[in-house]
């Protein structure tokens, strides 16, 4: 029982060391509370306190101010020499976790979507969005729907570095949290590089499991540089970032029904919705299942990479509230 009890404390001291690696300036005990709760792990704030208090004895944390702590050199290394399973179906986890904390109504248009959040070099932030401008015109998203925030601004539960602009772009999980509100289980299988010819979906190229990782796979392909989202949007060719789901076929007519809600209310990134048990862009598919294929909400973000403009990404980051997101033709002016 001890093991038990010991090992669990370990996993919330890591998860208190990533929130504070995440972080550009010292954070108090009620912000990493509020941030667990992403993580899944429930710990009020005087219980953060408690270890906060331990883990500057173990030299993993620093005090700096009245109440704010740090990570340290010996916090980092124990970080990242976490238990092995603990980093295995991370990004799985944060599906589920996000799905679960959607609450938009179809209807009513209100509540909560998912977002990644990308923050930009200020000084790079006008030509990064003429480099996202044809992957929104064309629709290589989930939505043409986005928010930004400035400097020192506060963007979902993250602070926008100094020098540095955020944006939001909304998360294809949009799709299987309002699914899962409808009663449709949805199974987030993979992430991957989608091969596009003549305007239309050919097959895969790349894939990572969401099972087997740790990081949101669409920012390892984003840093790898291969994507084409650009030229996609301009001659229906090259390679985007797409998303591999698949639902009980029973469900489809209720599945159909909730996209075309999306899409109305200008949600969704649907690409392609396959026919029970057959194959999708050459992927079989599983007995009495249907097979989904959903543009992935950062494809804008690596077209501008693909100009030579560097951001930093958080994909499947948090929830937004839909009433506070603008149209991306807004914020070109």
């Amino acid at each position: 029982m001890i093991g038990v009890e010991t090992q669990e404390v370990e996993r919330k001291v890591i998860s208190i060391l990533k929130i504070l690696s995440d972080s550009q300036e010292p954070l108090g005990a009620r912000i990493i509370a509020y941030r667990l709760k992403d993580c899944g792990v429930e710990l009020g704030e005087r219980a953060v306190r408690y270890h906060l208090k331990l883990m500057d004895e173990r030299g993993l944390t620093q005090l700096v101010g009245r109440e704010g702590r740090v990570i340290t050199e010996s916090g980092i290394e124990e970080m990242e020499s976490a238990l092995v399973g603990d980093k295995v179906g991370f990004a799985i986890s944060r599906i589920e976790l996000l799905a679960f904390r959607t609450d938009f109504d179809l209807d009513k248009r209100t509540g909560s979507v998912p977002i990644n959040i990308s923050f930009f070099p200020k000084e790079k932030f006008g030509r990064a969005l003429q480099a996202m401008k044809p992957a929104f015109s064309k629709g290589l998203c989930v939505s043409n729907l986005v928010a930004v925030a400035q400097e020192g601004e506060m963007f979902g539960d993250l602070i926008v570095p100094q020098g540095k602009v955020g944006l939001a772009t909304v998360c294809s999980i949009v799709v299987n949290g309002t699914l899962l509100k409808a009663g449709v289980p949805m199974s987030s299988k993979f992430s991957g590089i989608l091969q596009i010819r003549n305007h239309k979906p050919l097959r895969f190229v790349e894939l990572i499991h969401y099972s087997g990782c740790s990081l949101d796979p669409s920012e390892i392909f984003i840093r790898a540089g291969m994507t084409s989202v650009t030229e996609v949007a301009r001659k229906g060719e090259g390679k985007v970032l797409a998303t591999y789901r698949e639902i009980p076929a029973l469900c489809q007519p209720m599945a159909e029904e909730v996209v075309a809600k999306l899409k109305i209310a200008g949600l969704g990134g649907l690409l392609l919705m396959g026919n029970t048990s057959e194959p999708v862009c050459e992927i079989p598919v599983g007995l009495n299942r249907i097979g989904i294929i959903l543009f992935n909400g950062l494809n804008p973000v690596a077209a501008a990479k693909e100009a030579s403009i560097e951001a930093e990404n958080h994909g499947m980051s948090t929830v937004m509230e839909y009433q506070s997101l603008i149209k991306f033709q807004e914020v070109m002016g």
